[in-house]
């Protein structure tokens, strides 16, 4: 794979990650299915997404882990603050679930993608 298409398939999958994790939250509970609920559930979080991957760290080495925390914390964080001025609550459950659900598809993607990357050299070498 060409290096210059990493970033670009990086950031498409932290954008499906946080699209994923609104999807489920509303399906949830049992929430309107609709395009435009979904976009609104996600657009506080897809905002911090894009501002975290404003950052020289995550444009650096888009895949690894310290990256992943960066986009973890920026996303969460962001997102959550987005959403609490919009809805004017933040209950700490809601929080507590936000950032466990967004750490396993922000970071789980980057470990699988280390753990393939790590078998396919394996491979090479024998």
């Amino acid at each position: 794979m060409s290096p210059r298409r990493i970033p670009a398939l990086a950031f498409a999958a932290d954008v499906i990650a946080v699209v994923v994790f609104a999807a489920v939250g509303r399906i949830s509970h049992a929430e309107a299915e609709s395009l435009s609920g979904l976009l609104a559930t996600a657009a506080p979080f897809l905002i911090g997404l894009v501002a975290s991957w404003a950052t020289p760290v995550v444009r650096a080495h888009p895949v690894g882990f310290r990256a992943g925390a960066v986009v973890l914390a920026g996303t969460a964080v962001l997102g959550l603050l987005l959403r609490a001025a919009f809805t004017w609550r933040l209950p700490l459950s809601f929080a507590v679930v936000t950032v466990v659900s967004l750490a396993v598809l922000l970071i789980g993607w980057r470990a699988l993608s280390l753990l393939v990357s790590h078998r396919a050299d394996q491979r090479a070498v024998r």
